[in-house]
């Protein structure tokens, strides 16, 4: 049966009670959990009854708040005359990556009856918000802000690891998207695997992504209808980012990606018939995976850790230095969750998959101060990444030598959640069926061209603030899901998005000018399929306007929809210097043995501008190689 894009929402609802507790799975739908996984994270402690604070007194009952991490969640928590008996949390969270937190922060809250409990790494602004509701709930049941304070510093007594020191034919470093691919393999060549991950999970940037992934089959029925080739990707590739790329490594990503998509498939990874143009991506490339965000490219990988030996998955453990003898890269240094010393030597090679540095402010923004390209990247702008990519792969690999490179070229999106800078919340499935207005409801920029672009117009509006803007083409029913995962109809209950029968309405919830919304729309819709002007390139510069396959004729079937949308900073194009055997290079060009690189660690790829839907690619691409070369490293 030919899959579609349309998918109905789910919700999860964590309870969190006095008799069990829950054990952390892997990932939604992947509970099996992995034997070689020496991750120190505790499973939660059954408890049999609710332990006293012997301090504080609450109005016994239940009480709610709703909160926002990564996408709005309900916390629930019910309490006695002196416990907190039980926690409920309601949410669509990422699985891998906001998931952990909702499972593991409330029953330590349960278990030591306070609110001293550490963020989960990479998971930063679902723990807070986790607490945030639990605070909230916990006023509501009679609590001061002094009793809060009281609670917030009961800590859990941890008792320190023993220090370790482990070995494999290949280390990675990093569990994220290129992680995972070099992992799976370099096991597949035939070599033990150790992957090293800061974070309680794998996921990385990855599984927060849209799950678009750009690839071209040569020749293929998609690829006629489309007018593309692997010719015109490589084109657009290379002078998108200004031409600033390494053409070997831009012909390597592009030529590399279908078989990646192959491989993927060949792992189990489903993926949508159709292909669409992913914001960016300047074409109908993008291949859609079934499950939603990048929650798809784990759940593979992980199938394949539970169903194949000689993978050990390490978390909660950061890489701090690397080991290298007579010049030659031979493990990491590391430090464990509760601060042991974690040595890990590899027989082969060593993979460096740490990700950029969009979450590190003080490195963004000196890294802008060499192009200025931006008005400012300091703590107000926020980032679509996770809360773990914070350039210390790249600060290691400088320290044995790595020549860096293109640090100042760093992608913002206009596509940011106002509050948290996520893309959740975002309420476009494809370019072509959707428009941006300001706050006084004009169109000011081409939607379909670069990045860049697009961003440095939106820095130049009203509050750097605009709003997506389309018609129910791709919501017919009005349950459907974003790309990430969020029914449309539950973003407009929460009021993350506006519905109306009319433009004249939508406008008035959007708080802009009627008249400036219908003419944008009207003039919009002239190039559309049916329009007088079909075929041509509007005043902004726009040419895509109409799908592959002739779904979207202009935003002209009610309901209506939009949503609200800021810069966040989006990717990190510079960082280390690689070949195309992902060797990574010293300042003189020559390769530091042993050391490969791979993903968003590396810079001299995607040049001042990526590609929408690239990024995936470049993780599966050079995430192979990296594997495939390590593997077959011999010192």
């Amino acid at each position: 049966m030919r899959k579609k894009f349309l998918q109905k929402s789910t919700k999860t609802m964590m309870t969190f009670g006095l008799v069990a507790m829950l054990t952390v799975a892997t990932l939604a739908g992947c509970s099996k959990k992995n034997p070689e996984d020496t991750s120190a994270t505790p499973t939660p402690v059954p408890t049999e009854g609710a332990v006293s604070n012997g301090t504080l007194t609450y109005t016994p009952g239940t009480y709610s708040a709703k909160v926002t991490g990564m996408h709005e969640m309900t916390v629930t928590v019910t309490v006695s005359e002196n416990a907190i008996t039980d926690i409920q949390i309601e949410h669509s969270e990422t699985p891998g990556i906001g998931e952990p937190a909702v499972l593991s922060i409330p029953a330590e809250i349960m278990e030591i009856q306070g609110l001293g409990v550490d963020v989960v790494s990479g998971a930063t602004l679902t723990s807070n918000a986790i607490i945030d509701g639990v605070v909230e709930s916990l006023k509501k049941a009679g609590l001061s802000d002094e009793d809060i304070n009281t609670l917030l510093e009961v800590k859990k007594i941890v008792d320190k690891v023993e220090d370790q020191e482990l070995s494999a034919d290949v280390v990675v470093i990093g569990a994220g998207g290129a992680g995972m691919a070099a992992a799976v393999t370099a096991k597949q060549a035939g070599k033990s695997v150790i992957v090293i991950e800061k974070t309680s999970k794998m996921g990385g940037n990855t599984i927060l992504s849209g799950g678009a992934l750009n690839a071209v089959d040569e020749g293929s029925e998609t690829a006629l209808a489309n007018n593309d080739s692997t010719a015109l990707h490589y084109e657009q590739t290379f002078n998108g980012g200004d031409q600033e790329g390494d053409p070997v490594l831009v012909k390597t990503l592009i030529d590399n990606a279908w078989n990646g998509v192959e491989w993927l498939k060949s792992l189990g990874m489903e993926f949508y018939d159709e292909t669409f143009t992913v914001t960016g991506g300047m074409w109908p490339r993008a291949h859609k995976p079934v499950e939603p965000e990048g929650t798809g490219f784990f759940k593979t990988y992980q199938n394949f850790l539970d169903n194949n030996t000689g993978i050990t998955m390490v978390y909660n453990t950061t890489a701090e230095e690397f080991i290298t003898v007579d010049g030659v890269v031979t493990g990491v240094v590391c430090t464990g969750k509760t601060g042991n010393k974690v040595v890990v030597n590899a027989n082969n090679g060593v993979v460096l998959a740490t990700g950029g540095f969009s979450q590190n402010v003080e490195m963004r923004q000196d890294a802008n101060e060499i192009l200025n390209k931006w008005p400012s990247l300091d703590e107000s702008i926020p980032s679509t990444n996770t809360s773990g990519i914070t350039g210390d792969g790249i600060i290691m690999a400088e320290k044995v030598g790595a020549n860096l490179v293109q640090m100042g070229n760093i992608q913002l999106l206009p596509l940011g959640d106002p509050n948290t800078g996520s893309l959740s919340g975002n309420i476009e499935h494809s370019v072509e069926s959707r428009i941006f207005v300001n706050l006084d409801g004009n169109r000011f920029v081409n939607e379909a061209g670069r990045r860049d672009e697009m961003t440095l117009g939106l820095f130049n509006q009203k509050d750097a603030t605009m709003y997506i803007v389309m018609d129910s083409d791709t919501y017919p029913k009005g349950d459907e899901i974003n790309n990430f995962g969020e029914s449309i109809a539950d973003l407009v209950a929460s009021g993350r998005a506006y519905k109306a029968d009319t433009l004249e309405e939508l406008a008035g919830l959007m708080g802009v000018s009627s008249e400036n919304l219908t003419s944008s729309v009207n003039d919009y819709n002239r190039y559309c399929l049916g329009g007088e002007l079909e075929g041509q390139t509007d005043e902004f510069g726009r040419a895509l306007f109409t799908d592959t396959n002739k779904a979207n004729n202009g935003i002209n079937n009610p309901p209506y929809y939009a949503a609200v949308r800021v810069p966040t900073v989006h990717h990190t194009m510079g960082g280390v210097q690689i070949n195309e055997n992902t060797e990574v290079l010293d300042k003189d060009g020559k390769v530091i043995k042993g050391l490969y690189a791979a993903g968003e660690v590396t810079g001299g790829i995607h040049g001042s501008n990526r590609l929408g839907g690239n990024a995936l690619t470049d993780t599966v691409v050079f995430g192979r190689i990296a594997g495939t070369n390590a593997a077959g490293f011999q010192k």
